[in-house]
This record gives C-alpha cells, structure tokens and sequence, in this order.
C-alpha cells in the first residue's frame, strides 16, 4: 500500500515538474523573436480606414521591438549588437521620415501595429498621407496626442477641435520634426488608436471609408483572399503597380499587372517578399503557363550545368512568353554587361527549359536540343557577318560562329592595326543531353570536363520553392548587391537608415509564375554570412 502511494506521489510530481516545463517553455517561445517567422497573417485592424484606391499602403504587423531582437538572435555572435543597430537606425529613420521621434514619443507607448497609406492624386502623385499608431494601453495614445499638440501649440500653432463622424478632431498648421510648418490632423479612435494625418481633408477620407465596407481594404475581399494563400508574414503591402513604379522604382522589372499585394516575412538570416501581382483579364490569359513535367526537366538542366557562376536563370518557354513577359528578359541580359544580339536570338527561339548562366568567363546558354534548330538561326547569323565553321575543342565537336575585325585586340597604332584577327561571336556543343552556347570556349570546355557545380547558388532555386516558374533568377553576392543598388526602393531604405543597406546583402533569388488569378512572385534576400 505504501508502495503504491510513494508510486503515486512520484507520478503526479512528474506529471506536475512536465506541465510547469511545457508550461515554460511555451512562454518563452512566446516571447521570443523567433517566433516572427511563424507569425499568421490577418487583416490589419487600421485596413478599416484606407480607402482601397490608396495608391500604397504598408503595414507593420509587430512593435517596433521585435524586428531588432530577431536580427540580434539570428546574426552571429560577433555581429548581433551591429544588427540590433542597423535595424533600429532604419526604424528610427522611418519614423523621423514620418516626423516623429522613436525614442522620444513612440516607444513607451507604441502598440503591435503600425500603418501608413498614401493617396494619389489626380496627376497620379502623391497627394496626401494618413499614420496609424496603436497603443499598448489606453492611456498612451491619449498622452501622446496631448504632448504632440501641446508642442505645437506652443511654438504658435493654431488649433482647431471639431467633431467629424462622431470622433473628436484637432487640425491646424504645425511643424514635425525637423520639418516646416504643414497642415496637420489627428484623430483618436476607440482610446488606442491614433490617426495622423497630412490635412483635415486626408483624415475625414479615412473616416469616411471606415462607415462603408464597399470602400475599405478590410473588408476588401481580394484582399482576404490574398492573406489566407499568403497566410504568414510580418509586414503587408498593398499598392497599384504604377505607384511603385514612380516612386520606388522597379530596377528595370516593369511586372505586369493591376495591383500588388505582398507580404513579407524573416526566415533565418534570409527575408521573404512573398506577394501576387493581380493581372487584368488579357494579361491572365497571355500569362506563359508553365508546360507539363516542367519542373523535372529544369532540374534536370540545372544538375548538367558546370563551373563557377555569378548568376543562374532558369527559364520556361521563353519564346512563348507574351509581350509583356519579354520584357523581363532585357534585365536579365544586361545583367552580363553586353552579351550581343545571340543570346536574345537563342531565347526567342528556344521551347522548354533555358539555362542562362553568368561568370567571370562569360554567359552560358542550356537549351533542348534542336531549340532552336541551328538551320533556324543560320540567316540571323549571317545578317550579322558571323560565319559558321567546325572546331574540336578537346576531343569535342563545337560549332562556332565568327566575323574578321580589323585591328581586333591591337593595342598599338600602326600598322599591326590594320591587320585582321577573327572574333568568335558564338559557339555550341552538345553535352549530356543538352545544347550549349557561349560567347566563349572555356565556359563549353567546363561543361564537357564536368568537374564543379556552384552548389551553393543553385541551393537557392529549391529555397525558392516554385518549381513551375516560368523565371527564376538566382545572384551571388556582387550582382545581387549591383541589382539592389539600382532599384530607387532600396536607396530609399538607405536613406532612412542612413547607412547602406547592401553591403550585408550575400545573395538573392526571384521567381515569378502565373496562377489563374494573378502572377505570384517571391523573393528571397539572404543576409546570412
């Protein structure tokens, strides 16, 4: 009987230590920043007050806090005070972007949500700007309204207290940080929710479309149904395709379609631009559909490619690719500085899976074989002056393409100048089942030694995860930091963190693919050392 007992004594102690360590350690996961990369998307409570017109909106779906702890956990030991303060830079200069001080207004009360949209106006420019701040508490957001004013009010603002909708308003003419004197209003909703906005007329907007559902983003039902396929993520954004393309820039990817959603999201040292790019009724059905059995045959071609590389494209059907699909061919070539007109030949021509890789040595081409039929290049060739010939390149057939230049590689006047030297404009080889072109032999004579892979920049095509792409573009660290420094978007970011933004930047990978309701697109930016 005592045996029992002491049995049982034992058992519910352990059962009792197990709960309090379960219990533990699911807060502590709570708590912790590694749990942004499992954060669920849902409607942004101030998605209520943005008309659906907005020319941009931007939410932030955590406290200003969290974003630093996850860069200090995931950076290594000696780096983690360096990117707990590169993050805080950039948040504190977004802010002051904004007007506001962090530090001194913000952070003792600011909640899990911040929001900012823009309008547009009728020119198409940015007309007018509404920030929405949650509190953590109801008393916060009251006493930073009354500190804001207060300041504003002394240095010989004017106020106006209204009433709009039922909400209680004040406007008036008053200086943000660092700033001159603008019209300004603000507006508490609900004791922990504050409206700030760039003039009354911004703010009565927002209130008005929280009234009518027909007119907000929260309960647009695009919108909805775009958060449960993207389903997780830290930041939303939702903007019409010309306003990104005006004020951010694009970096030469002029995407087709009629409006962007996309959120973004940490995975490990890696950040996820997950997003939909929502197409017109032509452009869905123009989209290039990913041909069956495509992912197997781009694996395929990606396990044949040899040698070191910078960049790697894995392309689908590119000759079946609409006008508007064409149009992102052009980055990716100028990407190889001048590659000539042979490249975009090849592409036009080419059915199933290409191969486009970039190095030091020159750009690669993998393509089916037949695709395109070499007969079908032939007069394109010659309206170039390239004149077709046999060569054997160690024990390998490989037919090249050449033109006489006079004074080709002479570095000395005179006349040695004017002699002729023969320039090699393409060369393709058969290897393992595929077709090779180059615009020069070694990177042929690396396919058919077969000794080295850039295993580490091909990883990222199944970090991707879509493999039914018809474009997926993978860079290494140097050209992903080129593309970057080229697209306005990221000088912005510069900007407010007043630092470069590029330099921790080791690589990035995109992929674009079309779905029956739009065109999804993800990329995935690696800041892993």
């Amino acid at each position: 009987m005592k045996a029992r007992r002491f049995l049982a004594v034992v058992l519910a102690v352990t059962l009792l230590l197990f709960s309090l360590g379960v219990g533990a350690w699911w807060l502590v996961w709570q708590r912790s920043p590694l749990q942004l990369q499992q954060q669920q998307l849902s409607p942004p409570r101030s998605a209520r007050f943005v008309p659906r017109d907005a020319a941009l909106s931007l939410y932030l779906l955590t406290d200003a806090e969290q974003p630093l702890a996850y860069a200090r956990a995931v950076a290594p030991p000696r780096q983690r005070r360096q990117a707990r303060e590169a993050v805080a830079q950039l948040r504190d200069g977004a802010f002051a972007a904004a007007g506001l001080d962090y530090s001194g207004e913000l952070a003792s009360w600011l909640g899990p949500e911040t929001g900012l949209w823009v309008l547009a106006d009728q020119a198409g420019s940015p007309g007018g700007w509404v920030l929405a701040l949650s509190s953590r508490d109801a008393d916060g957001a009251r006493r930073f309204l009354q500190r804001f004013w207060q300041t504003r009010s002394l240095a010989g603002t004017e106020l106006q207290v209204s009433s709009y909708r039922g909400m209680g308003l004040i406007s008036g003419r008053g200086a943000l940080l660092g700033r001159e004197p603008v019209p300004l209003a603000t507006a508490l909703i609900d004791d922990d929710l504050v409206l700030l906005a760039s003039g009354r007329g911004a703010l009565e907007q927002a209130l008005d479309v929280s009234q009518i559902d027909e007119l907000n983003q929260a309960a647009d039902p695009l919108l909805q149904r775009r958060l449960g396929q993207l389903q997780q993520g830290v930041a939303l954004l939702v903007a019409r395709p010309d306003a990104l393309q005006a004020w951010l820039g694009g970096g030469g990817l002029a995407l087709p379609g009629r409006g962007v959603v996309a959120a973004l999201r940490p995975e490990g040292p890696e950040l996820v631009l997950d997003g939909w790019l929502e197409s017109s009724a032509a452009a869905a059905d123009g989209a290039p559909a990913p041909p069956s059995g495509s992912g197997a045959r781009g694996a395929a071609l990606l396990e044949a490619l040899h040698g070191p590389a910078t960049a790697v494209a894995l392309l689908q059907d590119p000759a079946q690719w609409p006008e508007d699909w064409q149009a992102l061919l052009q980055p990716l070539l100028l990407r190889a500085g001048d590659p000539g007109p042979v490249p975009a030949l090849v592409l036009a021509g080419a059915g199933g899976p290409v191969l486009w890789r970039q190095g030091e040595g020159g750009w690669l081409l993998g393509t089916t074989p037949g695709q395109p039929q070499p007969a079908e290049l032939a007069p394109r060739l010659q309206d170039l002056g390239l004149v077709p010939a046999p060569l054997d390149l160690d024990g390998h057939p490989v037919q090249v393409w050449t033109r006489l230049q006079v004074g080709a590689g002479q570095r000395h006047k005179g006349p040695a100048a004017e002699q002729l030297a023969v320039a090699l404009g393409a060369a393709s080889t058969e290897q393992g089942g595929w077709t090779w072109w180059s615009d020069a032999l070694e990177p042929l004579a690396q396919q058919h030694r077969g000794r080295a892979q850039a295993t580490a920049l091909l990883a990222r095509f199944d970090a991707l995860a879509l493999p039914q792409a018809p474009l997926q573009w993978v860079l290494a660290r140097q050209p992903a930091q080129e593309l970057l420094q080229h697209w306005s978007g990221w000088r912005i970011l510069a900007a407010l963190a007043g630092q470069s933004v590029v330099e921790p930047v080791q690589g990035l990978a995109l992929g674009l693919q079309s779905e029956p309701d739009g065109l999804r697109w993800r990329v995935r930016i690696d800041y892993g050392s």
